[in-house]
């Protein structure tokens, strides 16, 4: 079984309950639609009102298993979209930033958003292929019943209904696949354009970015055609498949009743089976919905084969906090603990990374105290290391849980003073409280100064600050005994280091105080905008 359908096997056992209530539901709808031509056969040949009575209470139970399933399949689908989007999450959280990489944010969030709720829908779709097979088997077992000869014919025509219901799931399951891939390609570009809003109104660039953004329009368009196409053909057969089945019925079913083998009633009845049995256009619709799913689930599955960050079982001893890179590649340095160093140049963000083991190097190991930080275990490493970035994504539901819970860590990120002047202080919800760059950025260094308790990683974390802000929380961590890793590209900050490692192309090309390097124009032209990170 491919990966994809597994998961939307599992999928469809975390729908809960739901699931089976839908089967039980479409066994005794089934039921029920084989026993109405039976009826109202009987009906036809007594003019019996209790076969009249019996007909309409058919009626009425077939809409209350329809409505009846129509719930349950919004129930479960949502409980199992629910379950794909937490289960999706977990994943790429613990496998850890690098995935987007790989995948575009716009497709995550695609992914995890209309492609779940599509995987969902699995239950629903395949409780509604299979019991079509029930009606089918059912209408060729009466129709034997009734006549050896008229089930002979039906049973020839789905034969070809077989082979075309089989193509029709084959190519709708790529086309859609394609279809849900250029959506996310859409949503990718989307998102990039949102990032950058700010950008493209100073540049004046936003008919460009429309177009960019709606490159991939023409292939959604395409496949969404050839989806059409797929149904308008498989509907065509339907059209000519059924009622020439019913003209074969007909004529079989007329010679059979002139040889008085058969009443007016059963041959009614058996025509009714025969639009039962092969009752493709549910099947083409049921189908579709099941081609979707897979497509849906295949995405998911895409996402849930990145391998997650594996974290070791060692904690660490008692120690300053110094930071080692071994053996790695072009960063052969080390950090002594308690100290504070800036890192500038071209490959800054990613030593950055590796110091917080968001990234593991291809060889070579980043070791704390002496300890790889690959052997940690997660909550070992969560506690001594503290991470913060130029743009913060805010954590929880009000201040306090963006901060991680600290108000001396708040203070000394210069961030107590405009949280305390919020409508309802700490306890203000994060969605209502608009906030400027730098504080976002302060409510990040926060966070930071309070989960790390031996090395601080500050990816250009202070670079939307003002002068003030930036010279408190520079204050404050001259003041701190834990290690500083401070990416940077501002002059002062560098300077107030005691040292810089400089970068250039990934690799140390300088390792020393400020002033000493200060000397190679090279490093001069890292602040003069010579150098990106």
């Amino acid at each position: 079984m491919r990966p994809a359908d597994r998961l939307t096997t599992e999928a469809i056992r975390r729908s809960g309950p739901a699931a089976g209530v839908l089967a039980a539901v479409a066994l005794i709808g089934a039921g029920l639609e084989l026993a109405l031509p039976f009826v109202l056969g009987r009906a036809v040949d007594t003019f019996s009102p209790t076969w009249v009575g019996c007909a309409g209470a058919v009626v009425v139970l077939l809409v209350a298993c329809d409505g009846l399933g129509v719930y349950m399949s919004a129930t479960g689908g949502a409980r199992a979209a629910a379950w794909l989007r937490h289960r999706a999450l977990s994943h790429l959280l613990g496998a850890g930033p690098g995935v987007t990489r790989r995948i575009p944010e716009g497709d995550l969030v695609t992914r995890l958003g209309l492609n779940a709720e599509e995987a969902g829908r699995a239950a629903d779709a395949v409780v509604a292929s299979v019991a079509l097979v029930v009606p089918s088997a059912g209408a060729l077992v009466l129709l034997v019943l009734i006549d050896p000869w008229l089930a002979l014919t039906l049973a020839g025509g789905l034969v070809a209904i077989a082979f075309v219901l089989k193509r029709f799931l084959k190519v709708s399951t790529v086309i859609a696949g394609g279809y849900q891939e250029a959506q996310a390609d859409i949503a990718a570009r989307l998102v990039e354009a949102v990032g950058g809003a700010r950008t493209i109104a100073a540049a004046g660039t936003a008919e460009q970015e429309t177009r960019r953004v709606l490159t991939a329009l023409p292939v959604v368009r395409g496949h969404a055609m050839a989806l059409w196409r797929a149904n308008a053909d498989s509907g065509v057969r339907a059209a000519i498949v059924v009622p020439l089945l019913e003209v074969l019925v007909l004529a079989v079913g007329g010679w059979r009743l002139a040889a008085g083998e058969l009443s007016a009633g059963e041959l009614y009845a058996a025509t009714r089976y025969v639009v039962i049995g092969a009752g493709l256009g549910p099947a083409i619709g049921s189908l579709g919905r099941l081609a979707r799913a897979r497509a849906a689930g295949a995405r998911l599955a895409d996402v849930l084969d990145e391998c997650p960050r594996a974290h070791g079982v060692h904690t660490l001893p008692p120690g300053p906090g110094t930071l080692t890179f071994r053996d790695v590649p072009g960063l052969d340095v080390e950090i002594q603990g308690g100290s504070s160093v800036a890192v500038v140049g071209t490959g800054s963000t990613r030593f950055a990374r590796l110091a917080a083991r968001l990234d593991d190097p291809e060889t070579g190991e980043v070791l704390l105290d002496g300890v790889p930080l690959r052997s940690l275990t997660r909550e070992s490493l969560r506690t001594a290391v503290g991470y913060a970035v130029a743009r913060p994504h805010l954590v929880g539901d009000t201040v306090a849980d963006a901060t991680g819970g600290s108000r001396t860590a708040a203070v000394a990120a210069g961030a107590d003073e405009f949280i305390r002047r919020l409508p309802h202080g700490y306890q203000t919800a994060l969605a209502e409280a608009p906030m400027s760059g730098g504080e976002r950025q302060r409510l990040g260094l926060a966070r930071a100064f309070a989960k790390g308790n031996r090395l601080l990683v500050l990816d250009d974390a202070t670079s939307s600050l003002d002068t003030i802000t930036e010279r408190q929380v520079s204050t404050a961590l001259s003041a701190d005994t834990r290690t500083h890793v401070m990416v940077t590209h501002r002059a002062a900050v560098a300077a107030r280091a005691d040292r810089v490692i400089w970068l250039h192309d990934g690799r140390v090309r300088g390792f020393d105080r400020h002033l000493v390097l200060w000397h190679d124009p090279g490093y001069r032209a890292v602040f003069q905008g010579g150098e990106t990170r």
